[in-house]
């Protein structure tokens, strides 16, 4: 029979580079913390923090797109002779 691997080890396909991914980060930042802004504004009677909202929204949102997509860092052969 075959040895079967854990799920954890088992190779992500495709998972790891799928541009929706990076495509619903953006978008749903924006979204969010655009309408949070809004929201804020409509209660404060403000006229700015939609800005900000979204702004922040886009920069939350390419840092979880940076944070998904970046290379994997190479493991140290010190660390696997351990276990």
């Amino acid at each position: 029979m075959d040895q079967q691997r854990p799920p954890s080890a088992a190779p992500e396909e495709g998972a790891k580079g799928d541009p929706w991914h990076a495509f619903g980060y953006l978008t749903s930042g924006v979204l969010v913390y655009g309408f949070g802004g809004w929201a804020l504004d409509r209660w404060l009677g403000t006229s700015f923090l939609v800005v900000i909202g979204i702004l922040f929204g886009a920069a939350l949102g390419m840092y979880m797109t940076w944070a998904r997509f970046r290379p994997e860092e190479p493991q140290d052969k010190t660390s696997q002779d351990k276990t």
